[in-house]
């Protein structure tokens, strides 16, 4: 009985979410790659607040409440870029690093320093593994080591579907070999 009560408050709780979601025309700015794609660049107190996500074999569970948390903490600090870089730090976990202007009390800050390299990929993200092969010859190529990966997924799945493109960035700290 307690687990029908649970589900069904549950089911009720998304239903109203998806409602207010879908009055909603777009969440995400639309993303340019340009400025990202293929790019090498150097990062002197880069800030960003850090959050976890739950997975299940890499599938983010709660990514909604997470990001949504952090979006409210960082208020009208948010960077320009409206940056969330991802780390995948096992397939239960996945760390995101939310970009902001100042360090924001209350939020584990992070700040990145590094030469950092970006490659931009389109499509389904059934191609990822594909995407971080060829992500790993690009930086042999360029004679540069991986040495921390983040994934920068641009726009949500609604958003994507509007714009007709679902990119997403590969970026990682390197090293020259």
């Amino acid at each position: 009985m307690i687990i029908w009560f649970q589900t069904t408050c549950f089911v009720k709780e998304y239903n109203l979410f998806m409602k207010k979601q879908s009055k909603q025309e777009v969440c995400c700015p639309k993303f340019d790659p340009k400025p990202w794609d293929e790019k090498i660049f150097e990062w002197k107190g880069k800030k960003f607040i850090k959050g976890s996500v739950f997975t299940f074999f890499y599938m983010p569970i709660n990514f909604g409440p997470v990001i949504s948390k952090l979006m409210k903490k960082t208020g009208k600090n948010i960077s320009k870029d409206m940056m969330c870089l991802s780390d995948h730090t096992s397939k239960w976990n996945m760390d995101i690093y939310v970009s902001v202007d100042k360090e924001i009390e209350g939020a584990e800050n992070v700040v990145l320093n590094g030469k950092y390299l970006s490659k931009v990929y389109e499509g389904n993200f059934n191609d990822t593994d594909k995407w971080c092969e060829d992500y790993k010859k690009y930086a042999k190529t360029k004679n540069l080591k991986i040495e921390k990966w983040y994934m920068w997924y641009t726009t949500c799945p609604k958003c994507a579907k509007k714009y007709g493109k679902n990119y997403v960035v590969i970026i990682d700290e390197v090293k020259g070999l």
